[in-house]
């Protein structure tokens, strides 16, 4: 695989060729249809009784899922394969396959692949290959960005687009919005009833960390193991789960729908999300979260020193960076297209519309706390704060530096400039202070892969 992300439409050929090497194991298949028109297709492979859904690409500017999702399928079709999983003649996707021998997977460089999440009778892997493509058609330069030697993290921001919540389809039913992606997703949910889902996610700079709706008991010394094998740095806190049961370092179990103890805005009706969907039947969801940029201040459990007062810098840092987007945005709105008709514009207009102001003030409670003497806030808990407000600056700076590269105003070049240049900064000291590393596509898909596997493992084990 080479050293790079693959592209929805090179994601898609690759589940094709799939099913043609491996006939009567893998099928692909339309779920539905995007809010443009564009299809949802799912790869399943297998023919168990019990079904793991993966969901890749949720979000346009999370890159890695689709080229994680064709490596699972490829580690999943060869060893189902391998172990007899071709169907009976006119047997249906979903019943299980006939006995057949049960040879071991033979040891490939990653080591020996979990039985249970490749055995024949029991599992059916069910892939949504992108969950967003109308997203991923506005980060269609993403994977080329990040693909040139030497790429930064300014040519990240600068091709990365995240919709607005509520045109997020895992998030958009929290937000009462009814998208055509959602829906799909709830309804292959519907039809499968999966024990597992698993939610391929990436984080511009950090660790990683898996999010789950229940715990998995086996699940975290496996993802522990494979982060320091490929040398990626656990995230010992995150933004929205400072205070979530921890059964492991970078393992957090979501509170109850009902329960308080979290931070993200809007998730107080986290129930209504496609994540909480498979616990009606009895299912679990894991959201895998890995870094495209590492830092080891992420794994440092260490007590921050004046914890208080670097939250409050913090805070204005998201503040600041925020009214000078906005300070440019407002110059520029005359000659840029309508948020009605552009969706890089609604989400400028979203995070100017006070999202800034609701990411700061939501850590004054942690301020407070952290002034006011022990347990306090870990290095680790504070840097995935650090990164957040770094980062909702420059998701809005990249944007609206492309909306006014594209504009044909005479005032477009100069605001272009004076932007670029705050941007550039920005993304400098950003690199600097954080001390951050590139982790290779390789290393994020393997981790990836591996995790997602020794969760289904962990399920199905539990099931067998």
């Amino acid at each position: 695989m080479p050293d790079r992300y693959l592209t929805v439409a090179e994601v898609t050929d690759s589940a094709r060729r799939l099913v043609s090497r491996f006939p009567g194991t893998g099928r692909l298949r339309r779920i539905g249809t995007s809010r443009a028109g564009r299809p949802l297709l799912m790869l399943s492979v297998g023919h168990g009784p019990h079904h793991v859904l993966v969901v890749a690409r949720p979000h346009p500017d999370e890159p890695v899922g689709g080229t994680t999702a064709i490596a699972l399928a490829e580690q999943v079709a060869r060893a189902l394969t391998e172990r007899g999983t071709r169907a009976p003649a006119g047997r249906g996707p979903s019943a299980p396959a006939g006995r057949g021998p049960s040879a071991p997977v033979a040891q490939g460089p990653r080591g020996d692949l979990p039985a249970a999440a490749t055995d024949p009778l029991l599992v059916t892997w069910d892939i949504v290959l992108c969950l967003d493509p109308d997203g991923a058609a506005l980060s269609q330069g993403i994977e080329e960005a990040t693909a040139k030697a030497g790429h930064t993290l300014a040519d990240y921001y600068r091709a990365a687009y995240r919709p607005v919540a509520a045109e997020q389809p895992e998030w958009a039913p929290i937000e009462s919005r009814e998208l055509p992606e959602s829906q799909a997703l709830f309804d292959v949910i519907d039809e499968l009833r999966p024990v597992l889902q698993c939610s391929l996610h990436s984080v511009e700079a950090g660790g990683t960390w898996v999010q789950l709706t229940r715990t998995l008991p086996r699940l975290a010394t496996p993802f522990e193991k494979s982060a320091a094998t490929l040398g990626i740095p656990l995230q010992r806190g995150t933004f929205d789960a400072l205070y979530w049961e921890n059964p492991g370092p970078g393992v957090y179990v979501l509170p109850p729908p009902e329960s308080t103890a979290r931070l993200a805005a809007g998730s107080e009706n986290i129930g209504l999300s496609t994540w909480c969907a498979p616990g009606r039947y009895g299912g679990v969801t894991a959201i895998v979260e890995v870094p495209l940029w590492a830092t080891d201040l992420a794994d440092d459990p260490s007590p921050r020193p004046d914890a208080g007062a670097v939250l409050r810098d913090l805070a204005g840092l998201v503040r600041d960076g925020g009214r000078q987007v906005t300070a440019v945005l407002d110059k520029a709105r005359p000659f840029l297209p309508t948020a009605r008709d552009n969706a890089p514009r609604r989400v400028l207009e979203w995070m100017a519309d006070g999202l800034y102001d609701l990411v700061a003030d939501s850590w004054e409670p942690l301020a407070r706390q952290a002034a006011a003497g022990p347990p306090g806030l870990t290095t680790a808990q504070v840097c995935a704060l650090d990164i957040v407000a770094r980062r909702q600056p420059l998701r809005a700076a990249g944007l609206l530096l492309r909306l006014l590269e594209a504009a044909d105003d005479p005032a477009a070049p100069g605001l272009h400039r004076d932007l670029d240049h705050l941007f550039t900064t920005w993304c400098t000291d950003f690199e600097k202070t954080l001390r951050l590393r590139r982790v290779s596509v390789r290393r994020q898909v393997a981790h990836q892969t591996r995790t997602v596997l020794a969760a289904a493992d962990s399920t199905l084990t539990a099931l067998a």
